[in-house]
């Protein structure tokens, strides 16, 4: 060796077992042959020949992996000492193979790939032998894959989904309509990208008919965790949701929380107004998610004993006002309940939404203003008045006896339900729900679960429920004719 000839052959040792700590793109081969295209970044420490825990990064949907050191999200996991990895999944960015969304059979064992990489690297903490110290990051499409991968992979030690789902059959078809809002938004962003069949054809069914197929349904619900899945999660997690995510709801973040927390795995929950929506209100403190995050990976990947990581739930509501309880469900108070009744017509105008987004919002607002719910001109309206000073924290409940006949194309017969601050005039969380109804001229009763909402009431103040027609955030339902509805009753769960 030429080094051998004209240095010492300690230093030269010590020159080949340096650590490479460079910032470099890779591509890794991953089970298939699929080539995926990933951005390593040591942490600053490397350089002197310190070994690092790393955290995985992975982009929202449609989207390459971060690839600018100084700025979010790679930026503040740098700061705090960790190595970062951000990688292209599958055919997005410079990645090859066909979109699957984070699908255990296809992107999970890319993940598992990457880790093996991850394993090999010269600035890289390791547990044991191709097991590096891994925590995981990222939102919506990078926060699906976390609970993928950690369910796959015992390697990973703690992992912080944002915005992440529990089952797209829940998030994008609840109570059997498509969320055509969301799902032609999503579609546009990745239609020009390689993808699986069944997201093409369950866009084009969906905007024609409002419906799934059964094939459909299946291959949308074994994609992302679901709860087979999270229960097979084991390591520290951290749930951060949106209150006004119109596409992943709280319920999605509820539903995962519960599942870990029955398996007494370590679980906090954490929600914030953004995520796939619009913040209408004011947010309060924009940092608490990334100051957590960080907390929990350094109690959790760097093992930091004396690292606090808060409460086990901790949310705002629309003043920017936190709140805190050692864990979900709280402890809950009387509901705040009201009673009405009237009658709908079954016709498209006057719906819910678009709601007025200003110029003030982010990017992700402006985007979704078209499909978030507003104020309704054409509803039945119940006003719900609170005697005392509330917060309103969880699913509310509507009890509906009603008789209606539609006389419109066969599509799904379904009303829909908001709730809307009487003062500000916006609706609670953006959110909208489908109630499933039978227009054939008899009478019934159904009661079901609204979406789950945060919000604050003082003594007097008032929340209006509307049942409507239509919204921009779903397909077009059943119309023609009217419902009557003899009987409305709603319940507001609240903290106590």
């Amino acid at each position: 060796m030429l080094l051998s000839r004209i240095l010492p052959a300690a230093f030269v040792a010590a020159l080949i077992a340096a650590p490479a700590a460079e910032a470099r793109d890779v591509t890794v081969t991953s089970f298939d042959g699929t080539q995926i295209v990933a951005h390593w970044f040591p942490a600053p420490a490397a350089a002197g020949g310190a070994k690092a825990p790393t955290v995985m990064t992975g982009p929202g949907w449609g989207s390459a992996g971060a690839d600018n050191p100084a700025t979010a999200p790679i930026k503040p996991m740098l700061d705090a000492g960790y190595n970062v990895l951000t990688w292209d999944p599958r055919g997005f960015g410079k990645s090859g193979g066909v979109v699957n969304i984070d699908s255990p059979q296809f992107e999970g064992r890319d993940a598992q790939k990457l880790v093996d990489w991850i394993a090999t690297q010269p600035e890289v903490q390791l547990d044991g032998a191709g097991d590096p110290r891994l925590g995981m990051t990222g939102g919506s499409y990078g926060g699906g894959i976390q609970w993928v991968l950690a369910a796959l992979d015992k390697r990973v030690d703690a992992i912080v989904p944002n915005i992440a789902w529990n089952s797209l059959r829940s998030s994008l078809y609840r109570n059997d309509i498509v969320k055509t809002g969301w799902s032609g938004l999503l579609y546009n962003i990745a239609a020009t990208r390689p993808l699986d069949p069944h997201i093409k054809a369950a866009y084009d069914q969906g905007t024609k008919t409002g419906s799934l197929t059964a094939e459909n349904e299946r291959w949308f619900a074994s994609r992302g965790p679901g709860d087979a899945l999270i229960s097979k999660v084991t390591v520290p997690t951290l749930i951060q949701q949106g209150t006004v995510d119109t596409l992943f709801t709280l319920d999605e973040a509820i539903r995962n929380y519960t599942i870990l927390k029955a398996k007494r795995v370590p679980v906090s929950m954490l929600w914030f107004c953004g995520g796939h929506g619009a913040c209408l209100t004011d947010p309060g403190d924009e940092t608490r998610t990334q100051r957590s995050a960080i907390a929990w990976l350094n109690r959790y990947v760097k093992k930091d004993a004396s690292v606090k990581t808060g409460p086990g739930f901790d949310w705002v509501d629309q003043n920017g006002e936190r709140f805190t309880a050692a864990g979900w469900p709280i402890k809950t108070g009387k509901p705040v309940a009201a009673a009405g009744r009237g009658r709908l017509r079954l016709v498209a105008a006057g719906g819910s939404g678009p709601a007025k987004i200003p110029d003030s919002a982010d990017v992700v607002g402006k985007v979704a203003g078209s499909i978030t719910p507003g104020r309704a001109t054409n509803a039945v309206n119940v006003t719900v008045r609170a005697p005392r000073a509330a917060h309103v924290v969880g699913a509310p409940r509507v009890v509906l006896s009603y008789r209606g006949r539609t006389t419109g194309a066969k599509r799904p017969e379904r009303v829909f339900a908001q709730l809307v601050d009487a003062k500000t005039g916006l609706v609670l969380g953006n959110h909208v729900t489908p109630i499933p109804v039978k227009l054939d001229g008899k009478r019934h009763k159904v009661s079901a679960p609204l979406e789950t909402v945060a919000h604050t009431l003082p003594k007097g103040g008032r929340v209006v429920l509307q049942l409507v027609a239509t919204t921009v955030a779903y397909a077009q339902p059943r119309l023609g004719g009217s419902v009557t509805f003899d009987a409305i009753g709603v319940a507001l769960p609240t903290a106590k």
